[in-house]
């Protein structure tokens, strides 16, 4: 009776050839697509800790749509396309603003060709010397390697109250 019900299972699992007992065929050793997406984002993040403009640029598609949070300071462009405006637009406007600026990812989910990832923002504005601590969440699209899409939630009061003089 158990090895009848082990054979069905088998079956109803996809293993018809372990059903007939036969060894089951070999697992491509492959990562998913999820996990390659995943690794691309996990990639950006590490160039901008190590603030590598060109290993950024690398990981970004040179057609990226680049879209910050809507009412955020730097949304005023939105969207941006391709690396010249996300880089002068977004990435130049923080440096500019910001000293000892960072980007901590907490939490990765994939989920096909999206990967959203939780985090923090923290830095402090150079003239009003206000600090950032804001949580966010960034959506990007991964196509062949690359990051075509970007979109930006996070605290917005926080971000405009640490760039605008009381």
């Amino acid at each position: 009776m158990m090895r009848s019900i082990l054979l069905a299972a088998l079956v109803l699992t996809g293993c018809p050839a372990c059903a007939a007992g036969q060894s089951a065929p070999p697992v491509a050793a492959v990562p998913s697509r999820e996990a390659a997406n995943k690794a691309v984002v996990e990639e950006l993040y590490r160039a901008f800790a190590a603030n590598d403009a060109p290993a950024i640029a690398r990981v970004l598609d040179e057609n990226v749509v680049w879209t910050e949070a809507e009412g955020g300071p730097y949304a005023d462009r939105n969207p941006y396309r391709g690396l010249t405006a996300v880089f002068d637009g977004v990435f130049g406007r923080i440096g500019v603003h910001f000293r000892d600026f960072r980007i901590t990812p907490e939490t990765f989910l994939p989920s096909g060709d999206q990967v959203v990832v939780l985090g923090r923002y923290a830095g402090t504005e150079i003239v009003t010397r206000e600090r950032l601590d804001a949580q966010f969440a960034h959506v990007f699209t991964v196509t062949n390697g690359k990051v075509t899409a970007f979109q930006q939630y996070t605290d917005t009061a926080g971000w405009i109250d640490a760039v605008t003089p009381d």
